[in-house]
């Protein structure tokens, strides 16, 4: 009997592995310098133009990691009809960028430190992210659900990395409170998405293998805040399989 594989998060990587990172690096990162570059003059001319540049961002992000670092990405599962609230799962910078490649120009909450980076913070508020201020009280809430839902009036879905931070693959953190509270006020069907990226993106040297979204059943509004956490924590973290 052969001996069982080495799993991804555990072997190093390879030489090719190396390549294709130093590759993704280079042009990844020197589109987005140029994006910007752009997107400050455009901000100023045609701030519409943001929908267009961030989706070719994405697209092109989503490119660079089939093509050059061999990284396929699989969906199971389909976004449901009408507003609601997606729950995904943070292990990485991955999901964070990719996510308009799996939803129609999506409103994310996003933590407010970002919101203040020049010409990207701007970017963020002209496309519709919702900034995020931890701590800030009843004020900050107030004005959270105010974007979110003239975000909706438009059509839009809202998104939420419920745990607040990336974590580890395979560990299953206590969901964030301020979560509970959007899903109380904001009286939405909650989607949870499941995403396991750790292993294979959020390290120096990517890794070649799949990534796979799986989009869950909608969670009517209206539960307790215990079980729409359980439930949500049950699709993005479920919990380990005992041997």
């Amino acid at each position: 009997m052969p001996p069982p594989a080495t799993p991804i998060r555990d072997r190093p990587a390879t030489p090719g592995e190396v390549l294709r990172s130093l590759v993704f690096y280079l042009l990844f990162y020197s589109y987005t310098v140029i994006m910007l570059l752009v997107l400050s003059v455009s901000l100023r001319l045609a701030p519409r133009s943001i929908f267009p540049m961030v989706r070719g961002w994405t697209s092109a992000h989503r490119w660079l990691v089939r093509h050059v670092l061999g990284i396929r990405v699989e969906v199971e599962g389909h976004p449901v009809e009408g507003p609601a609230l997606y729950a995904l799962r943070h292990e990485s910078f991955f999901e964070a960028i990719d996510l308009p490649e799996l939803l129609y120009r999506p409103s994310v909450f996003a933590k407010m430190e970002l919101m203040r980076l020049p010409v990207w913070g701007k970017g963020g508020w002209v496309y519709g992210l919702i900034g995020v201020e931890r701590d800030a009280g009843a004020k900050a809430l107030r004005s959270m659900l105010s974007y979110a839902r003239a975000r909706l009036a438009e059509g839009r879905p809202l998104a939420i990395f419920p745990e607040g931070t990336r974590v580890p693959s395979g560990e299953r953190y206590p969901l964030q409170s301020g979560f509970a509270g959007l899903y109380k006020l904001l009286a939405l069907p909650v989607v949870p998405v499941s995403v396991h990226s750790g292993p294979l993106y959020h390290r120096t040297w990517k890794r070649r293998g799949t990534i796979r979204y799986v989009i869950g059943k909608p969670i009517p509004p209206g539960l307790p805040r215990e079980e729409v956490e359980a439930r949500v924590l049950d699709v993005i973290a479920p919990p380990a399989t005992p041997a």
